[in-house]
């Protein structure tokens, strides 16, 4: 069963909620450092294959698999040998059928096994979708991504929060990512400055590449089952898609018979055509959905050659 995010993680306030999860995350803290502290006594050393490392501190939702995507794309128009690395995670195929869509990937309960594997098969840059907390590898470039509507929820930790480790770690990072609609921008600048005033910022906004197979005059009922159901309703409504329903799904869900059922009579009975995003189709291609078509969306990143010359 998929755990969908509570909804307390993300109120500007401190909850009640919170307040009484707080000493579990006073211990989830210090494991988080016992085990970091262990676990760098066995990093791997790598020799001939530079990693880059697309993470997060804010529990899902932040685009990680997006920009990995697209710095996959920029660096092999560039003539790199790249491909993909992650730990494999059942309940994760979507990403890792969309990651094989777009290059070569390498997938292993441990992400230094698939490192050697890449290493082995003559890869120059291997792009980490994942694993910033793993203090296994020594990676070369570490990205911290955030989406700008929902940046760090309340700020605190797992339980009582949705990070897996202090904002104010980001003083011990080189590079952020912050993806979305643009939105409060300059505000989450300054936060992150304040933390670390020698980070690079880099940005980056999500666009539909298939907008000629919709027509805008039609009405639609949205659904998807990602990260950040938001920044993708928020993308549609800013090119005039004129939504009438939209429903959120935890990320990574594994959709039932009676959940097509349910969306399929609802945008009969609005007469909406049904939309969702890339991720939940592949999951829901070998279901019986008809009539299901997806938005295509990619991650522009602004300052692209700024940002590729800083992580390479």
């Amino acid at each position: 069963m998929m755990l969908k995010k509570p909804k307390f993680w993300d109120y500007k306030k401190i909850s009640i909620i919170s307040i009484l999860l707080l000493p579990f995350s006073g211990i989830y803290i210090f494991l988080f450092w016992t085990f970091k502290f262990y676990k760098s006594f066995k990093t791997y050393r790598k020799a001939n294959i530079t990693t880059i490392c697309v993470g997060n501190i804010y529990i899902g939702g932040t685009g990680k698999t997006s920009l990995s995507i697209e710095i996959n794309n920029i660096l092999s128009k560039k003539k790199y040998k790249t491909c993909f690395v992650k730990k494999f995670y059942k309940n994760q195929q979507d990403e890792q059928i969309l990651l094989k869509n777009h290059g070569q990937l390498f997938l292993s309960n441990k992400r230094s096994s698939a490192i050697r594997d890449a290493e082995d098969k003559g890869f120059e840059i291997a792009i980490l979708d994942d694993g910033l907390q793993d203090q296994s590898i020594e990676y070369d470039t570490k990205i911290v991504c955030f989406n700008n509507l929902n940046w760090i929820g309340n700020g605190l930790t797992i339980p009582a929060g949705p990070l897996r480790e202090e904002i104010s770690n980001l003083k011990n990072y080189k590079q952020v990512f912050i993806n979305g609609n643009l939105e409060n921008l300059e505000y989450l600048k300054k936060k992150i400055l304040n933390i670390n005033p020698g980070i690079n910022i880099n940005i980056g906004k999500y666009i539909p590449e298939n907008l000629n197979e919709f027509n805008i005059e039609d009405n639609y009922l949205v659904f998807s089952g990602i990260g950040n159901h938001k920044t993708f309703v928020s993308m549609m409504k800013e090119y005039s898609f004129k939504i009438l329903k939209d429903f959120e799904f935890p990320d990574h869900y594994q959709y039932k018979d009676n959940d097509i059922k349910k969306i399929t009579n609802l945008a009969k009975e609005l007469g909406c055509k049904i939309v969702t995003t890339e991720k939940d189709f592949l999951r829901l291609k070998n279901m019986n959905f008809e009539n299901l078509k997806f938005i295509k969306s990619k991650l522009k990143i602004l300052e692209e050659e700024k940002f590729i010359k800083s992580i390479i």
